[in-house]
Formats: C-alpha cells, sequence, structure tokens
C-alpha cells in the first residue's frame, strides 16, 4: 500500500513538472474575460428573472 502512494506521488510530481502556468498578463487577461462573461450572465438572468415574474404576477391576477 506504501509502495503504490510513494509511486503516485512519484507520478504527481513527473506530471506538476509538465505544467504549463499562464503568464501576469495572460490571467489578468483571462480574469477580465470571466468577470465581463459574469456581469453579462448575471444581467441576462435578472432580466428574464424579471419578466417572467411579471407574467406569473399577471396570470395570477
Amino acid at each position: 500500500m506504501i509502495k503504490k502512494i510513494k509511486e503516485f506521488l512519484k507520478e504527481v510530481k513527473i506530471e506538476i513538472k509538465k505544467v504549463v502556468f499562464p503568464s501576469k498578463d495572460e490571467l489578468i487577461g483571462s480574469i477580465w474575460v470571466v468577470i465581463i462573461t459574469v456581469v453579462i450572465i448575471s444581467l441576462f438572468l435578472g432580466f428574464v428573472d424579471l419578466g417572467l415574474s411579471k407574467l406569473v404576477a399577471m396570470a395570477l391576477r
């Protein structure tokens, strides 16, 4: 069991060396894309929710 754990950790170490981390500029660019996307989707869902709640309110009158 211990041998398997050691082998696993050895393989993890090898795989981590293969990872290419983004540069600071790439990371900042990606963060802005995520923030803008979240804001747009949030606004869209907010308007859809508002519209549907108005429709339900009208239907229940």
